[in-house]
Formats: structure tokens, C-alpha cells, sequence
């Protein structure tokens, strides 16, 4: 057998059973809490699991939709109508596109024990082929394809267990719909990504970085304050932001990337529960962010896991797109733009990847 086909299978094989022990401890504990002891991880694994049921933000049924009703299964951008794309369409005057999502190579930060690993067997693939010899190459991607690199969380990546732990008739995710109703081996059965409709709406960038004078840290959260002083500073208004936009936060953190991933990925600055409000009050579509979550982490609540998630995506059906780089458009100073974004259509999928741009 070829040995290079063997130290292939070998290297896919460790890519998908790598343990990073330190993050691991992160994952269990940290994200609620900080640092867990080596000789309390146990306490620590368990605490998280008693966390991750406990309701956040409003206890009061997010389903049905108030606006889209009970059988609504694409959130948020219902808001992309006509009359929005032309809205949009009236910050295009220069015609420049930036490219705001990132390169997808084996290198980059992943959260926890994701993988992404790309292989082209045969070198070529195939061929050559009739007698002008076409040869082809085609590959082979091992990942969580809408979970890794710059990506697009779609309303089945989030959901809260309201009851026992397991009983999937209590998870409830959008619009109430329930992990029994949505669950599959294969895909998801109710909310999968294909059902999102494409973006192209007004997008605003709030440079917080800016703000703050340098790269936030990780626990720092970003606050409406924060958003007004953006505002100020780059000649905008509160009012810009109309229901149906995107709204995206630069915090500075994006800079670790491929250059401290360890850093990147131990916590994040980000936007908490006021921040999310605020969102939700104005109607976005969606948020994103040049970090992994777009929320802070860990959150300043240490009794919480990841509550502007459940209360953007799962009560509300907003979308989160993370890992974005806004350098260019920070450069340009170009802070409202035609955000543009069509997730890949893969049935069952609670999210996607992709290459979202900004036209100005």
C-alpha cells in the first residue's frame, strides 16, 4: 500500500482525535467561570452542566415568532426584502469590495477539538483523459464545515435545555421547535442552513478598538456606551441603524489570528446580554464579530455560558457570522457598507462557510 496514502490516513486520523488538554479545561470550566484546579475538574465539568440549562436573558416562551410565526424556519432574514436590498444598495458609491471573511487553512484557530483538514488524493486526482491528456484534481475536506474559520451560525447551532438534561422534548430551539423535532444523524430535520435567505442588506461596523484606544482583552465587555462613542467618532447616528442591517464589532482581538492562536482562542472581548438587547431592540438580521463568538468570554456573569447566543440566535432567529477581518475597511474608513452573504445551502447544516463581502 502507498506510504504517503498511509501517513495521510494517519494524519487524518490524529487531526480528528487531537486533545488539547489545556483547552479542554477551558471548555469544561472556564467558559462559565475561569480556571478550574486540576484536582476540582470534575466539580468544575459538572458545574458547567448545571449552567448550561439555566435560562438567559427573558424567561418568558421566545415561540411562536411574534412577527414570522410557528412554522417560520429562516429567522431573522425574512428582513431581506426588495425593498431592503435597494435600501442597501444606496451605500454602494465607489464600487470597492472588501473581502471580510478569512483564508481556511489547517493552521488557524478552531474552538475545542475542531478539526480542519484538507487533503487533494492522488496528485492528480484523476486523467489524463482523451487524447489531450486533461488531467483533474479534486479534494478532500475533513471539518466541521459550518463551524470552523470565518463562520455563519444558522438557527439550528444554538438551542436551551429547559428541563432534564437529554430530554430532547424540552431543548427548544427557534421558535420553540424542539431537539426531538429538529434532531438527525444526518442533518438537522426542521432548521437547517438552507432555509436562511441570502444577505444583502446595510451593514454598519462599530470600530470599539478605536475606541478604547487598543485591542480590548479578553472579558471585556462591550457596552452600548461603547456603541455610542463609536458612533460619535465615526460621524454616525443610532438612527443609521434600521431593522433588517447587520451590525459588526471590531474589539482588535482578529490580530492574535495565526499569530497567537492560543491567546485567540483562551476567551474573547465581546458584546454581553446589554449589547444583545440592544440588538434585538433595533431588529438586526445579525451580528458578527472579528472574534470567535462575537460575545464576550467569559462572560462577566460567571453563572453563564454563551447567553447572547441563546438569546440572539434561539429566541430571537438573529444570525452570527464570526472570525470576520474588517482591517481593510478600518483602513478605508468605510463604516457602512452593503453587507453580502449567501450561506452554502447544505441541507441539514447548522451553519456554513463561505466568503462574505463588503461593497462600498
Amino acid at each position: 500500500m502507498d506510504s504517503r496514502y498511509l501517513q495521510d490516513k494517519e494524519e487524518l486520523k490524529q487531526a480528528a482525535s487531537a486533545v488539547d488538554e489545556d483547552r479542554r479545561a477551558f471548555l469544561t470550566a472556564g467558559l462559565v467561570g475561569g480556571a478550574v484546579a486540576a484536582g476540582t475538574l470534575a466539580a468544575g465539568v459538572a458545574h458547567a452542566q448545571q449552567v448550561a440549562q439555566a435560562p438567559a436573558g427573558s424567561d418568558k416562551p421566545w415561540w411562536p415568532h411574534p412577527k414570522w410565526g410557528k412554522d417560520d424556519v429562516a429567522g431573522a432574514s425574512n428582513w431581506i426584502t426588495p425593498a431592503k436590498v435597494l435600501d442597501a444598495a444606496k451605500l454602494i458609491k465607489d464600487g470597492k469590495i472588501y473581502r471580510i471573511g478569512r483564508v481556511y487553512e489547517s493552521g488557524m484557530p478552531k474552538f475545542g477539538e475542531r478539526a480542519f483538514t484538507l487533503r487533494i488524493p492522488g496528485g492528480p486526482t484523476g486523467g489524463p483523459f482523451g487524447t489531450n491528456k486533461i488531467v483533474y484534481n479534486d479534494e478532500f475536506l475533513a471539518t466541521e464545515i459550518g463551524q470552523t474559520g470565518t463562520q455563519f451560525d444558522g438557527l439550528g447551532h444554538i438551542g436551551i435545555q429547559l428541563g432534564k438534561d437529554g430530554d430532547k422534548n424540552d431543548m427548544r430551539y427557534y421558535n420553540g421547535f424542539t431537539g426531538q423535532e429538529i434532531g438527525g444523524a444526518n442533518g438537522l430535520a426542521k432548521i437547517g442552513v438552507e432555509n436562511v435567505k441570502p444577505f444583502f442588506t446595510r451593514g454598519h461596523l462599530f470600530d470599539v478598538e478605536a475606541v478604547k484606544g487598543k485591542m480590548m482583552e479578553a472579558g471585556e465587555e462591550i457596552k452600548v456606551a461603547d456603541l455610542r462613542a463609536a458612533l460619535q467618532k465615526q460621524n454616525m447616528t443610532e438612527a443609521d441603524v434600521k431593522e433588517g442591517d447587520a451590525v459588526f464589532f471590531n474589539t482588535g482581538w482578529g490580530k492574535l489570528w495565526m499569530k497567537n492562536n492560543d491567546k485567540f482562542n483562551g476567551g474573547e472581548p465581546g458584546i454581553g446580554m446589554e449589547v444583545a438587547k440592544w440588538c434585538v431592540d433595533k431588529g438586526v438580521c445579525l451580528t458578527g464579530g472579528d472574534q470567535w463568538a462575537t460575545e464576550v468570554v467569559p462572560n462577566p456573569d460567571k453563572n453563564l455560558a454563551f447567553p447572547v447566543h441563546g438569546e440572539l440566535i434561539t429566541k430571537n432567529g438573529i444570525f452570527n457570522h464570526e472570525n470576520l477581518d474588517f482591517t481593510a475597511l478600518i483602513a478605508d474608513r468605510k463604516y457602512q457598507f452593503a453587507y453580502i452573504f449567501s450561506p452554502a445551502p447544505i441541507k441539514g447544516a447548522t451553519g456554513s462557510n463561505g466568503g462574505p463581502i463588503a461593497v462600498t
